[in-house]
């Protein structure tokens, strides 16, 4: 590995964004990590440090750990509770975590097997900068101005709709009052990711507005390149996986038959389909004659290494080329719809929506302002939240065995993705003043939990009387892109069309 490139002199590029300057300076503090940038927005500064381990580890996956924690001190506040300290993250902070990890991961080399770990602390906070889209950026040029193998940066910004005007980076008092509020993270050439919630906009706005979005990452992605220029950093050299293509070829010509006759959920559903793929592994792997155990293990893990791009290419070439896909189903078909309401005796309401091979229990209860629950935010004091929803994703959904414990990223994430899609349609306060509780219990799950979750919640506030503006439904699209821009679009997808496809696109909203 290479040695931290960071000089003792700081180095500072400034960008104009929504009429204020980013200024984003490497070099003065945290030179100890392999990456480390202030970003300041207003009075709102941001610390984001990027690490690496030097060995490398042997799991077959990306090992990034991205954490966002929001100091109190830099509103100018202590904590609450006995120890007056920092505790567990909070539910702002598990979520802009997650809105760094998304874009930045896929950039990462396919190859890199070295722990990671990216941390943002909020040093100062004013009261009209959101540190989130600061917090992004800041993350991007950490791991860009270091010599972690990170060589394409990205930018984020926040796009608001106000009087007729698309706003980059809304004050938090704007956001309350605009009609759309779009986060967008891109690189030079394209969009990476995008999260968004809106008062039922045209879909004209929203194309609009990631336009806009992307102009001001562009502009922010130059700084930070200009940045990189200055720095100079020693990238960390990753190659290619190991990879047999006689092995991979071996492979197809003895097993693309059955291996593709086990993909197809038409014929198999989610659960037989996968014990058919696992089967058909484990039979190859125990084929491997027992050499000396390191060129055993390597073979197996090449041998697994070929199995899985084996998976994936009958997958796209299906998709792509014979145009169809693994269940059957045309590109713009949904799975087969069931909804039930008012199904538990007990409850304010109920509601079961099963969609294929995914299936969500909703309930909503009912309760007094007591029963709301208080956020301590960084900004804000004495705020009130009355309509929680919360998101359960139990091992048994999926069929596996697992400790049940507190709810894990993924679902805090979940469940504000379609808290945030019903948000909006609930009566205004004055005229319902009651506290209201969703939980989503997921018992079948393959593919798009959270939009199920969606249609769900949106029956069962109906069923508890709870007069919404409109219903809501939740879908989630995807994409498959391959050679010469050739593309498939995809609706409602399934497990594998996720795993093995290009883009996740969730979308909620009315009729």
């Amino acid at each position: 590995m290479s040695e931290n490139t960071n000089s003792h002199a700081p180095h500072r590029v400034t960008v104009e964004v929504g009429g204020r300057p980013l200024i984003l300076e490497s070099g003065k503090i945290a030179r100890q990590a392999n990456g480390a940038i202030v970003a300041r927005y207003g009075d709102t500064v941001v610390l984001t440090t990027a690490c690496m381990a030097t060995t490398v580890n042997d799991r077959d996956f990306l090992p990034l750990t991205v954490d966002y924690r929001e100091n109190t001190y830099s509103a100018g506040k202590i904590p609450g509770g006995f120890f007056k300290r920092e505790g567990r993250p909070s539910e702002k902070e598990i979520l802009t975590s997650r809105l760094i990890d998304r874009p930045l991961r896929p950039l990462f080399p396919e190859a890199w097997r070295n722990e990671t770990q990216i941390v943002s602390m909020v040093l100062s906070a004013d009261s009209d900068n959101d540190p989130d889209v600061i917090a992004v950026t800041g993350a991007s040029a950490a791991c860009y101005a270091s010599d972690l193998p990170f060589e394409k940066p990205i930018a984020c910004v926040r796009v608001g709709l106000l009087d007729g005007q698309l706003v980059a980076n809304p004050t938090v008092a704007e956001q309350k009052k605009s009609l759309l509020n779009i986060v967008v993270a891109g690189t030079e050439e394209a969009i990476v990711m995008v999260e968004s919630g809106a008062l039922e906009v045209s879909e004209e706005a929203v194309v609009d507005a990631l336009e806009f979005g992307h102009a001001q990452v562009k502009k922010i992605v130059a700084a930070i390149k200009e940045l990189h220029a200055q720095l100079k950093p020693k990238k960390v050299v990753v190659g290619p996986l190991p990879f047999d293509e006689a092995i991979y070829k071996d492979l197809q010509k003895k097993y693309g038959n059955r291996l593709h006759d086990a993909l197809n959920t038409e014929k198999h559903p989610k659960k037989e389909s996968y014990h058919l793929i696992d089967a058909l592994k484990d039979e190859i792997l125990a084929a491997i004659p027992e050499e000396p155990k390191k060129e055993m293990d390597e073979k197996r893990t090449l041998t697994a290494r070929a199995f899985e791009r084996l998976r994936e290419n009958i997958f796209r070439d299906d998709v792509l080329n014979a145009r169809r896909r693994p269940d059957g189903r045309a590109f713009d078909q949904i799975r087969q719809i069931t909804c039930e309401v008012g199904l538990l005796p007990r409850v304010h309401g109920s509601a079961l929506f099963t969609r294929g091979e995914t299936q969500a229990l909703a309930t909503l209860t009912l309760g007094t302002k007591e029963d709301m629950q208080r956020l301590d935010l960084l900004f804000e004091q004495d705020q009130f939240k009355r309509f929680m929803l919360h998101y359960n994703f139990p091992p048994f959904s999926v069929g596996e065995v697992k400790f049940l414990r507190g709810p894990g990223r993924r679902e805090i994430g979940h469940g504000a993705l379609a808290e945030r899609a019903l948000l909006n349609l609930l009566p205004a306060e004055a005229d319902f003043p009651y506290a209201m509780r969703l939980v989503s219990d997921i018992l079948e799950s393959n593919g798009s939990s959270s939009m199920a979750t969606v249609c769900g919640g949106s029956l069962a506030l109906m069923d508890a009387g709870v007069p919404i503006k409109a219903s809501c439904a939740g879908i989630a699209m995807g994409l498959v892109v391959g050679d010469d821009h050739k593309y498939s679009i995809l609706t409602d997808i399934a497990g594998a069309e996720d795993h093995y496809g290009d883009m996740d696109f969730k979308v909620a909203g009315t009729r």
